[in-house]
């Protein structure tokens, strides 16, 4: 499988400096990236632009600012979508730059308590299963007592957590075997939010590769992507999380596959994360073999799908599989192909919807006005369902849709492909 390109390169620098220079003097300040920006299109602010947070990281690193309380609230509503690097024809490697800054306010700048709380909270709860279904269980408990409704009115966060489903999900085998001759052999990624609160994706997706003659493996020992470690500025967790993954998965795999966008586009640039580590050869031949599960299962073509299934769907681009990795026609391609199923393009497809990681928990004012943009476009759009490829976005996106009581179902592309060929 060829691997594809990462198109952020994460570059180490001395730990008392917020950016690289080098990476904020690619900015020429075109002003480009201005409606690309979701910010930007929500507050019409300069400084909450990625032109403008670059203005400010720069005059912070040149001693011109202080890192004082006004410039963090303007890097903490950066959403880190990355919305605005395919449309800055300089190539600007924003992601980069707003990873390295967060991680020098995290170092350097004072915090709230409510802020360290939430912080400690997010980190010590997402990234780890099994603490992540004892919250499901208390969740399911409040609901069986009756006390939801004051459980979110305390906590508006709660809102975002499924409902329980009405069977669980078996846990994955560690090996399933393709059907028919082997054409490839995939680790799967099952990752956190994917594996507790959408287990059923990732046996959708373990169907549609065996069913393709894509042998998977399931290893045992694989962690958190750091995703969420690096957009909450703690670099060296990220890389803690990515030296785990780089050993459980085997060297010899065709590819190590994600159903998660965010997991993958993190993935991909294990080579830059760990490039001053010892393992910085194995880890860019890792991120070298990461892809979307939707680019495996379009590379290996199934007979068509055999069951119509008629209904009217758009698709939302998840920022990072659209916007870090690229990935923008194959979901499209492969939704097309279902029998009966009507595509219909959703405006501002590619504009966040708020979820953003852990941004919905950290930002929930923002986070709800971008939702509530994307709710109006899927209402506008007619569709019966939502398709979308990453977990954090379906559980953002079905909470807006439930708010405004709206009977539009929120399904990831390889779920409505796996029910295309009869599995339920």
């Amino acid at each position: 499988m060829p691997p594809s390109p990462t198109s952020v390169a994460h570059v180490a620098h001395p730990a008392g400096r917020i950016a690289n220079p080098d990476r904020l003097r690619e900015c020429v300040h075109c002003g480009l990236c201005l409606d690309a920006c979701p910010t930007y299109l929500e507050l019409g602010t300069e400084m909450d632009s990625p032109r403008g947070r670059i203005y400010l990281i720069k005059q912070v690193a040149e001693g011109g600012l202080s890192l004082d309380r006004e410039v963090v609230r303007h890097l903490d509503l950066c959403l880190g979508c990355r919305a605005c690097e395919p449309a800055c024809p300089s190539g600007v490697r924003y992601g980069s730059i707003i990873e390295d800054a967060r991680a020098y306010v995290e170092r350097c700048a004072p915090r709230t308590w409510k802020e360290r709380v939430r912080r400690t909270a997010i980190l010590g709860t997402f990234p780890h299963p099994r603490r992540l279904r004892r919250l499901m269980r208390l969740a399911q408990l409040a609901r069986g007592l009756g006390l939801w409704p004051v459980v979110t009115r305390l906590v508006g966060a709660a809102a975002l957590l499924p409902a329980p489903q009405r069977r669980t999900q078996p846990r994955l085998a560690a090996f399933h075997a393709a059907l028919g001759r082997e054409r490839a052999r995939v680790g799967l990624l099952t990752g956190c939010v994917a594996d507790v609160l959408c287990g059923e994706v990732n046996a959708a997706a373990v169907r549609a590769l065996t069913r393709a003659g894509v042998a998977v493996v399931v290893p045992t020992e694989q962690g958190c992507c750091g995703a969420l470690h690096l957009h909450s500025g703690d670099p060296d967790g990220a890389r803690r999380l990515a030296r785990r993954n780089l050993a459980a998965f085997p060297p010899d795999l065709d590819a190590v596959v994600v159903t998660a966008a965010g997991c993958g586009s993190a993935m991909k640039e294990y080579g830059a994360l760990l490039a001053d580590e010892g393992v910085a050869e194995r880890a860019a031949a890792f991120a070298g073999r990461v892809r979307d599960v939707l680019e495996v299962v379009a590379q290996f073509a199934s007979p068509p799908p055999a069951h119509p299934r008629p209904q009217r769907v758009t698709y939302h681009d998840a920022c990072h599989l659209a916007h870090a990795q690229g990935v923008r026609a194959t979901p499209r391609q492969l939704l097309a192909a279902i029998p009966g199923l009507e595509l219909v393009e959703l405006g501002e497809s590619d504009v966040c919807c708020g979820s953003a990681g852990s941004y919905n928990l950290s930002e929930a004012d923002m986070a709800r006005r971008l939702r509530e943009r994307k709710i109006d476009h899927i209402a506008a759009s007619g569709a019966d369902c939502v398709a979308v490829a990453n977990p954090g976005c379906a559980l953002q996106i079905r909470a807006g849709l439930a708010a405004r009581r709206l009977n539009v179902r929120v399904a990831h592309p390889i779920e409505l492909l796996d029910e295309a060929y009869g599995s339920e």
